[in-house]
Order: structure tokens, then sequence, then C-alpha cells
């Protein structure tokens, strides 16, 4: 009996039938990724019971619900206690004397090859390895929940990611970082050496390049991982499709679906074949430069871990900017770019003049593909917002809205409304086409990225040589050059419909 079938059965449950010394059925045979995998498809199931999936509101449960919702609960319990007793057998086998730890390290490579191990680590042992590193109450203390909640989504996902939290969280290589971006000329241990060399050593295998370059920043404060929907004015973090890749172009394979047919008895079945398609997107290099006086750098407590903070705004609005309306040449493909340029998936407004009408909400619904629709939502700007709150008068009861006291509409057709500030405004121009408001399923725009943010410090700037002086003069400043290779396009254009003035 598979999981989700099992999670049918909850209904017919009762809490009182569950002994406190016996594992229920439901956990029987199971491995601890399994009970994982289990308890996930069960929060799930009663967040279902529990909450309306659409508006948030908390449910009115009936009787048989309520004791459904109540065994579940129970049931999550014990799935935990297990997963935890697991974990905590794991750690005493791992608590060996350093004497004997440092032997099996040794193990099958050099003795000068200290973070050799990283580079031979399986995908699980490397995924199994970084979250352990991410329960670390010292290393993870500063991160929000929801930034916790992303950095370990962002493990599961990407071995690479993995592997860089091993080689940068720790205690060696983040002092060593330090230094290196704060310091013209640092004086590092050996232990700092070895960890900066761990570092470039997975650089190199993992993006095939050479070892000059940034220091890569500790992943617990790259802004390029750690940034969430939750966290950010940023609504492509949320609704697009992320992937991490190891080259500069992200290539996937697209298809309208097969045709089926019916044929005749004992005739030749018709080709039926799917026409299929390869939407690249390529990466880019996103820069950011941040100068500071030498006495910030010396008498500013905690200067670097700031790093987050001082990048981040910057950055995401620099995201959100070309995610919009990129043009796709030296930077990512907007998606206002991407509809734009193709005529079938336009709808036009009922009118030109500057207004948006009733009728032009129903329109771009109902031009989206219905399989999209599913898994749509919706992309304007705040004055495309406040025109259709508007649209609720007294004769025109159907497109009843939002009124002042609510900060926007949104939510359409039961779909999310969201924000970009660089979509157009309301215009009267006809001379040209413009794109008011996106609808349609946002997984069909990818973002790729390969690997995290790097820095490096400019150790002095030097003002612009003037009239009479063949060389500028130093200006008591240093500076943070950043950067991060990122891209993004539409892989599928006819997942959106783009409402036009003309």
């Amino acid at each position: 009996m598979s999981d989700i079938e099992i999670l049918a059965e909850l209904r017919g449950k009762d809490v009182t039938t569950m002994r406190d010394n016996e594992t229920p059925e439901e956990l029987r045979g199971k491995t601890p990724d399994e009970l994982q995998g289990f308890l996930e498809i069960l929060d799930a199931h009663l967040r279902t019971i529990h909450q309306d999936e659409d508006t948030g509101e908390l449910r009115d449960k009936t009787p048989d619900e309520q004791k459904a919702f109540a065994y579940g609960l129970k049931l999550r319990d014990k799935a935990v206690k297990m997963i935890d007793e697991h974990r905590a057998v794991q750690e005493v086998f791992r608590r060996r004397p350093k004497a004997v730890e440092a032997a099996y390290a040794n193990l099958g490579k050099d003795k000068d090859d200290a973070y050799g191990d990283v580079r031979r680590l399986t995908v699980p042992q490397a995924r199994d390895k970084a979250l352990r590193v991410l329960d670390d109450r010292n290393a993870a203390a500063h991160l929000r929940p929801d930034e916790k909640d992303e950095v370990e989504k962002q493990i599961r996902t990407s071995t690479d990611i993995a592997r860089r939290i091993l080689v940068t969280e720790n205690e060696d290589y983040r002092e060593a970082w330090m230094k290196l971006v704060t310091q013209p000329h640092p004086m590092l241990s050996p232990e700092e050496v070895q960890a900066v060399r761990a570092y470039n050593e997975y650089r190199a295998a993992s993006e095939g390049t050479t070892t000059a370059g940034g220091f890569g920043i500790p992943v617990f404060i790259d802004p390029s991982i750690i940034l969430t929907a939750q966290g950010s004015g940023n609504p492509f973090l949320r609704l697009a499709r992320q992937v991490d890749i190891n080259t500069n172009i992200w290539k996937g394979v697209s298809s309208a679906g097969v045709t089926w047919s019916f044929d005749t008895e004992a005739s030749a079945v018709s080709d039926d074949m799917a026409t299929l398609a390869q939407p690249t997107v390529t990466v880019f290099m996103a820069r950011g430069f941040i100068p500071y006086s030498i006495e910030i750098g010396q008498d500013y407590p905690g200067f670097a871990q700031e790093m987050q903070t001082l990048l981040s705004a910057g950055y995401d609005e620099l995201l959100v900017d070309k995610f919009t309306r990129g043009s796709g040449t030296n930077e990512p493909k907007g998606i206002l770019t991407c509809l734009s340029a193709n005529t079938n998936v336009r709808v036009r407004a009922a009118t030109n003049t500057g207004a948006i009408s009733a009728a032009d909400p129903y329109n771009l619904w109902q031009a989206v593909p219905q399989r999209n629709r599913r898994n749509a939502s919706w992309l304007m700007n705040v004055s495309l917002n406040n025109a259709i709150r508007q649209l609720g008068t007294a004769n025109v009861y159907h497109a009843s809205t939002v009124t002042l006291p609510e900060g926007a509409v949104e939510m359409l057709f039961n779909r999310g409304v969201y924000e970009s500030p660089y979509m157009p405004n309301l215009t009267t121009t006809t001379s040209s086409t413009e794109g008011y408001v996106i609808a349609g399923d946002f997984s069909n725009y990818v973002i790729a990225r390969r690997g995290g943010m790097s820095v490096e410090l400019i150790p002095q700037i030097f003002q612009q040589a003037t009239a009479g002086s063949a060389y500028g003069m130093p200006t008591g400043q240093r500076g943070w050059f950043a950067y991060s290779r990122i891209g993004g396009s539409s892989a599928n254009d006819l997942g959106f419909r783009l409402l036009v003035n003309t």
C-alpha cells in the first residue's frame, strides 16, 4: 500500500486506537528516508484538512475531519520521534576519538589533501553532511526560518551547493575569508591556507575553470543563495523554476505534447510523435561594488558579516528588473521581453485609451491554456492593480474588487497577483505595442544559477586623474567587488498570455 493510499485512510482512523508503546502500521518497515518522505506527505495532507489551500483561511472541520486530523498529528509525532532516534544513534557512531577520526580521514588520499574527501563524497553523503552543518546552531543561528528553509531546499536539490557548504562553512575558511576581504595583506594560518585551497580545488572541479578569481562567500551569508520570496520583493524567486548548472547555458526540453488517435482494427498506428524543442538559458555576470573608508573597515563591528544586507538589496532589485524586462543581451531575458516578441500570446485590451475595462481580465484569463491556469499567477505594475480594483462600480457588479482600506488586489480568479515595478504603466500611446499584464504558469520561466556569489577586495581606491596630474591619488577607501552568474528566460511562451494596448 502506498503512502498516499495510507493517508487516504486516515479519515477512518481514531486516535484512541493508537497505543503509545506500539509502532503504527503506517510507519512499520520504513527506512529513515522513507519516514522523512512519509512525514512530508502527511504534513501536506494535514494542511489541506486544517487550512484552505487557496485563501489560507482556517477551515471548519467536520467531526470525521477532526478525528482524522487528531490521528494524523499523533502519527506525525511518532514519525518525528523515530527519525530523531535514528539521528541520535548515528551521532553516537560518529563520535570517534580525534586520532581515529584523523586516520579515517586520511584513508585513500594524500596527506596534504585534508579536504579531498569533499570531492569524493557521493551525492547522498554530501547532502547529509551539509544538512548537519545547517542544523548546527552556531553556524546558522543568524538565519531567519525562511532563509534556513531556502538553504535546505538548495542542499536537497543541488549537490554543488551541498559541497560548497562543506568547504566554506567551517571555522578555518570563515576566518580566512574575513581576512581576505578586509585586509590588503592578510596573514593566514596553515589551517586557513588549507581551507582556502580546498575551496579553490572544489571550485576548479565543479566549474571546470582555473582557481584564479574571487573568494566564495560562505553559503550562510551568500545573498545569491538565501534570498527568498519572504525576505525580498522579488516574485520571480517564488514563482519561477530555478535550476543550478555547472556550465554557462541551461538546456531543457519542451513539447506541446503527444497527439493521440483512434485507429481502425489491424491498421498501422498513426505517427503521433511530439515535436520536441530545446529552450536554453544563458547565465551572465551580475556585478556589485561597495566602497568604504578604511576607518569603517577598522571600526565597524562585524562588518564582513553585514555583507548579506549590504549586497542583497541591490542584487535583488537588479534581478526583479532584468527578470521583468531584461534584453537577453549580456543580461537575463525578461518575461515581458519574451512575450512581447511573440504575437501568439498577445490579448488585445478592449480599449487603448489608457484605461482597463471589466472585460480585460476575463478575456486574458480565458486565453490562458487550461493546463496552465491550474498553477497560474498574475504579474503587473501597481498602476494596473489600482485600475483593476476600481472596476467594481455600481453598474459593473461582477467586477467587484477591494476598497481603499485594502493594500491591493491580491487575488484574481482565485490566483495570486504579484507586482513588478518594471511592468509598464497604463498609457494612451498607440504607436507601439505595450504589454500591461501577464497571466500564466510562471514555472515556464527558468532562472539558471551557476554556483554562488564571490567577492574580491580592492585594497585601494584612487580618484580620477585630473588636469595637470598624470595619475589619481588614493582616497583612503577600499572596496568590495562582488559578482554572481545568473540568467533567466521563458522556456515556454505559450504557457502565458500578455494583455497589450494594441
